[in-house]
C-alpha cells in the first residue's frame, strides 16, 4: 500500500510540476519591472478625465460595431495618458479608449513575454477548458501534498516508534 501511495505520490508531482512551474515563471517575469507590458504604473491624471465610463464603453461599442460583452472597465495610465480599458469575457483582448479624447483603439498584439506571461498565468490558451483544467491541476496539487503529507507521517511515525522501542 505503501509503495504505491508513494508511486502515485511521484507522479502526481511530476505531473503537478509542470503547470507549477509556468505558472510560478509567469509570476516572477510579472514581477520583473517593464517586462509585461502595462509593467510601469502611473498615479491617474483624474483632471485629464473628459470621458464617462458610460461615453467610453459606447466607443467601445462603436469601434467593435456591436455591443460587447465588456465585464471589466478599468481607468488607467497608459503610456502617458489616461485611458479606459474595455475588457470582455476571460480578459484576453480589450479596447482601450482615451479617457481625454475619446479615441478608441484595439489593444495591440501582445510581445512574447507577454503573451506567454497571460498564456502561462491565466491558462489562457485553454480557451473553454480554462477553468475545467485549473480546477483539475488543483485537485491534482491537493491530492499530490496529502500523499506526501500521508508519507512523512508514515516515515517520522516510524522513526519515531522505532527509536522509543530501541531506548
Amino acid at each position: 500500500m505503501h509503495n504505491l501511495i508513494y508511486r502515485t505520490h511521484l507522479f502526481l508531482g511530476l505531473i503537478v510540476s509542470i503547470p507549477l512551474l509556468a505558472w510560478a515563471a509567469s509570476g516572477f517575469l510579472y514581477a520583473l519591472p517593464n517586462t509585461v507590458e502595462g509593467g510601469v504604473i502611473e498615479n491617474i491624471a483624474p483632471e485629464r478625465v473628459k470621458i464617462t465610463p458610460a461615453e467610453a464603453m459606447a466607443r467601445a461599442n462603436e469601434l467593435a460595431g456591436r455591443q460587447l460583452p465588456t465585464t471589466a472597465l478599468t481607468l488607467l495610465m497608459k503610456d502617458g495618458s489616461p485611458k479606459y480599458q474595455a475588457i470582455g469575457g476571460l480578459g484576453a483582448e480589450s479596447i482601450f479608449i482615451d479617457a481625454e479624447t475619446g479615441v478608441a483603439e484595439h489593444s495591440k498584439p501582445p510581445t512574447l513575454r507577454t503573451r506567454f506571461f497571460r498564456e502561462a498565468h491565466f491558462y489562457f490558451f485553454a480557451g473553454k477548458w480554462q477553468v475545467p483544467l485549473l480546477l483539475l491541476f488543483s485537485a491534482l496539487a491537493v491530492l499530490s501534498a496529502a500523499t506526501g503529507i500521508y508519507l512523512n507521517f508514515i516515515y517520522w511515525g516510524n522513526k519515531l516508534f522505532s527509536k522509543r522501542s530501541d531506548g
